[in-house]
């Protein structure tokens, strides 16, 4: 078949949790069927070229300054990417998989996937509710974008959610059951088993550098346990946040205990994955998150994660961590720290149902529920 994936963001040319998933299904899915990604055009891409058996379309040039802007995705980049998928009516497709991110875009493709008898799969991560869209957008522009959301999520042939709680979501969004798979190919199984990692008392984290992470948060944390034991942290990643971050790592004299660093890219990702196995903790601070990749590769890699109990990643996820409220976390990192790591990673055997090597079977079911 003939597949299309949409998404605005692309790995390894823009790295995070989601980019690395849909990556994850794309190659599985190149290996049966001819693929096309289409994206905007993050630094080190071209308009039009193919890659590791994937044909990519990108356009639109991120000014990737822009991208966030005031803590939120920027609206002007959102209108920007969706009229780009105009040019995807030159082409013809079986399926269209896409991120259901910025939302924008979706009611665009389903008027192709009827002009064409084309089928929508909607890769879904988070569904927010009416509080949620007015705390980020404002009540007027929360409460119109609620509406939209919901009307523009319902557009889909097939639904593949990141977790049971955002499948739960959808089904409150009178969407049926039978078109809902649960499935979040986030791990490659064959890669994590290929990693060697020296220990090292250190607490990681990886991602983008948002107010989201709350990396503030994370920072005293860290701090108070650097006062109690022997520890070093390590923060990996970029974005909007850095400067408040470096400068925070300055006012809590950490500049001898925390490293920031960016992203690893392409053939580097073992050299951070080797890290976070060699770490004794994954502190994972967020206050907005979907299913979390880095904490479930975390987990496979053997590494406990540390969360908030205020956290929002899900029970499918949380269940395999541990979870203590606020005022509590740098006791228990301590403990962590200085404990054997095996003891603090419950229902470890769950991670299997994250696996990239599933990805084939799974699309398999979905293709054939929808007839093709």
């Amino acid at each position: 078949m003939r597949i299309a994936f949409v998404s605005d963001s692309v790995y390894p040319w823009n790295f995070g949790g989601l980019e690395t998933l849909e990556r994850a299904e794309a190659d599985a899915l190149a290996k049966e069927h001819e693929l096309h990604f289409f994206s905007l055009k993050w630094p080190g891409m071209q308009n039009e070229f193919r890659k590791d058996g994937i044909q990519y379309h990108a356009f639109h040039e991120v000014n990737t300054t822009k991208f966030y802007r005031h803590g939120r995705r920027s609206i002007r980049e959102a209108l920007a990417y969706t009229a780009g998928l105009l040019r995807i009516f030159k082409y013809r497709f079986d399926v269209i998989q896409t991120n259901e991110f910025p939302i924008l875009h979706l009611p665009l493709l389903k008027v192709y996937c009827i002009l064409t008898g084309c089928k929508l799969v909607v890769d879904v991560h988070e569904v927010w509710d009416l509080d949620y869209w007015t705390t980020y957008l404002g009540h007027y522009k929360g409460s119109a974008a609620e509406i939209y959301a919901n009307i523009a999520l319902g557009l889909a042939d097939h639904y593949v959610a990141n977790s049971k709680a955002t499948a739960e979501k959808l089904r409150r969004m009178e969407i049926p059951n039978s078109q809902i798979t649960v499935f979040a190919p986030t791990i490659d199984d064959r890669k994590m088993a290929r990693i060697k990692a020296k220990e090292a008392r250190e607490i990681v984290f990886a991602g983008r550098l948002i107010k989201e992470k709350r990396l503030d948060k994370w920072l005293e944390v860290v701090a108070k346990v650097s006062k109690v034991t022997k520890v070093k942290g390590l923060i990996v990643g970029e974005g909007p946040d850095a400067g408040q971050i470096k400068a925070q790592i300055k006012r809590l004299k950490l500049e001898k205990v925390v490293q920031l660093r960016g992203f690893y890219s392409g053939k580097e990702q073992s050299v951070l994955f080797s890290r976070i196995k060699g770490a004794s903790l994954f502190l994972h601070m967020s206050e907005r998150e979907g299913l979390s990749t880095v904490a479930l590769e975390s987990i496979a890699l053997g590494t406990p994660v540390l969360l908030p109990s205020y956290t929002p990643i899900p029970s499918d996820v949380r269940d395999m961590c541990v979870v203590a409220d606020e005022k509590d976390l740098p006791k228990v990192a301590a403990r962590i720290i200085n404990g054997e790591k095996d003891s603090f990673i419950p229902n470890r055997e769950r991670v299997m149902q994250f696996y990239t090597s599933r990805v084939g079977a799974v699309y398999s079911e979905i293709f054939r529920k929808l007839g093709l």
